[in-house]
């Protein structure tokens, strides 16, 4: 493997941002293709701009949070954080008890690693699954959480997720869900309720994920629980400070879902495309996507490159030379190594697929002529 830990991963991510870094300095910022569905986004006037002071800038935009935040997640009251990770982190720290239980359903496996992290801070005890008749909820059980769209997009069905919120709510047990993506993806694209219209207690959505804000987090939920959360929240610095709340306000106001319908139809056109070449292509809500380990099958050379590392090695090819953006090149520690096209964001919107595609194929085919050398692959990875 060439990619052994989190900070292997750290130092892949820094040498793709150095790669962006140096495609806007010498060639600019339109021979950039952010395909990630993260790329959000920082809208602001002159005049707000002039308010982002420490105190003046949470008095104004906090309040107008409140407003925008409510329409768009529902609940009684919203909380603004610096990650949506960080919303995980301070419910769990609220709510989870040591040696309790923690069970979670999501769609399909894995979870975001944040949640099952915290729940080692808090020393619980941490349970998750993907068949829906396997879910139960033990004794001593202090959180369930729901996941409404897993890191590759893939929602959840809307008669298990009201199921499971009920067997929670049967036994008193709060629900938090962790809708980083699905807030928009399953309400817009799958006209499901938002989480807290089905009953969550507690709802975090990322705010950079297929809308035009920050990066950053946004719980919604009861009153008493957003109120009990947040004090956690600013005992660990974990609140999103005004410039953020700033951008949450207005990426939420310009939020427009006919750009996701329009992907959504965008997709099958680019998927044909595609299947030219790869057999193991899937569709995404939002555009196309490659698992490392359906990757690993398209490849029929002999190497010692694990799923993850050709999905690093392929993604870094496609930024190189292309610019390209996925999330294997520029995620965080632990994101998801599946290397999606997402067609929602403002970069897709004018791109050609017929050309896009062409890009994919050449970076395709560099990286077999690359695998049978690692050290080769080190170099475009690091």
């Amino acid at each position: 493997m060439i990619v052994n830990n989190s900070l292997d991963e750290v130092k892949k991510r820094e040498n793709a941002l150095s790669i962006i870094k140096d495609i806007v300095e010498n060639k600019g910022r339109e021979f950039l293709f952010d395909l990630t569905g993260l790329s959000g986004g920082f809208i602001a006037s002159p005049s707000e701009l002039s308010l982002l002071e420490t105190y003046v800038g949470p008095a104004i935009f906090e309040d107008a949070l409140q407003e925008v935040g409510i329409e768009h997640m529902g609940g009684e009251k919203v909380l603004p954080l610096n990650r949506t990770s960080s919303g995980i982190l301070a419910t769990i720290l609220t709510l989870v008890e040591k040696d309790s239980n923690v069970v979670h359903y999501l769609a399909k496996l894995p979870a975001h690693p944040s949640i099952p992290r915290s729940c080692n801070l808090v020393e619980a005890n941490y349970f998750e699954t993907d068949v829906f008749d396997e879910f139960t909820i033990p004794d001593n059980t202090s959180l369930v959480i729901v996941t409404g769209s897993t890191m590759d997009h893939k929602v959840i069905d809307e008669d298990e997720f009201k199921a499971v919120i009920e067997m929670a709510h049967e036994r008193n047990i709060p629900v938090m869900v962790d809708d980083a993506s699905g807030a928009r993806l399953r309400t817009v694209v799958f006209n499901q309720p938002k989480a807290c219209d089905l009953g969550a207690d507690i709802a975090i959505t990322s705010t950079d994920k297929l809308m035009p804000g920050p990066r950053g987090g946004l719980m919604a939920g009861s009153r008493d629980l957003i109120d009990e959360i947040k004090v956690k929240v600013n005992q660990f610095g974990l609140e999103a400070q005004p410039p953020a709340v700033l951008a949450m306000v207005n990426g939420i106001k310009n939020f427009n879902k006919d750009n996701l319908v329009n992907s959504f139809e965008r997709k099958d056109q680019l998927f044909d495309l595609l299947k030219e070449k790869f057999n193991h292509i899937q569709k995404t809500p939002t555009g196309v996507m490659i698992t490392p380990e359906d990757l690993t099958k398209e490849i029929d050379i002999d190497h010692d490159l694990s799923d993850n590392d050709l999905a690093f090695v392929f993604s870094m090819l496609l930024l190189r030379n292309h610019g390209i953006i996925t999330i294997p090149a520029v995620g965080m520690p632990g994101a998801s190594a599946t290397i999606r096209f997402d067609l929602s964001t403002s970069d897709a919107f004018n791109l050609d697929l017929d050309d896009l595609s062409e890009k994919i194929f050449s970076s395709f085919d560099e990286l077999i002529s690359a695998i049978p050398n690692e050290d080769e692959c080190k170099k475009i990875i690091f």
